[in-house]
């Protein structure tokens, strides 16, 4: 195991889960910071099989309304963390009450620096780093950051579920429910609901032509990857 403590396998520790592994209670593969090396290696001191073929998963952020984007309606003055934040005054020094706050909390809980906050206030993803442990998922207030599966391309970057017309009064990056991509969509993997477009992944085919058809530029294409932005030169 690789020796992480982060919890991401569901037990206190990388010791608690291989004392389950050892008694039954959990899978060979349950370590999705080891990933398929690890799962092997498990399985075959325990003498049994894993399945092979899992998908690897990173972390992905589901908001693109940093400070350009999203409107700041007050200054914040207080603990830079995001829970604090959401926790003891809403996050209302933002106008958007379903976006990122921008105050790196997720960023710290990464323990293997996968993460780094950018110029405009956003969580940026280390693809080649994550391991898909889901510590920053858990750490986000506002439960934008989500892990997806390889190879993801299409994301939808806005969990906002406000009427369009208040999407466009503080962000302009948001969906606005306006249905265009799920008229545009071939093969019916999208759907908007609660005034958000979601994506049936296991309808998509990336082919991209809800991006082209988004007038709010909510819906970005990665290349086939979930993450493509790497860290900047220090």
């Amino acid at each position: 195991l690789p020796g992480a403590n982060c919890g991401a396998c569901g037990y206190a520790g990388c010791r608690a889960f291989a004392e389950a592994a050892a008694g039954g209670q959990a899978p060979p593969d349950g370590c999705p910071v080891g990933g398929a090396k690890v799962a092997s290696l498990v399985a075959k001191i325990l003498g049994v099989e894993v399945a092979e073929g899992a998908v690897r998963k990173v972390a992905q952020v589901l908001c693109a309304g940093g400070n350009a984007e999203a409107k700041i309606v007050a200054e914040y003055d207080g603990p830079r963390d995001c829970r604090v934040a959401q926790n003891t005054q809403n996050g209302s020094f933002k106008a958007c009450s379903y976006g990122c706050l921008g105050l790196g909390t997720c960023v710290a809980a990464c323990p293997f620096d996968a993460m780094y906050m950018d110029d405009n206030g956003l969580p940026v993803v280390i693809e080649e780093k994550c391991t898909g442990c889901g510590m920053c998922v858990r750490a986000c207030p506002r439960n934008i950051i989500v892990l997806a599966e390889e190879p993801q391309g299409v994301h939808i970057r806005c969990r906002s579920l406000a009427l369009g017309k208040d999407v466009r009064g503080v962000c302009s990056v948001g969906c606005i429910a306006c249905r265009r991509c799920e008229k545009e969509c071939p093969v019916d993997a999208i759907t908007v609901e609660n005034n958000l477009a979601e994506i049936n992944y296991d309808l998509c085919i990336n082919c991209r032509k809800c991006v082209a058809v988004c007038p709010m530029n909510t819906i970005q294409y990665q290349e086939g990857k979930p993450v493509l932005k790497k860290k900047r030169a220090s």
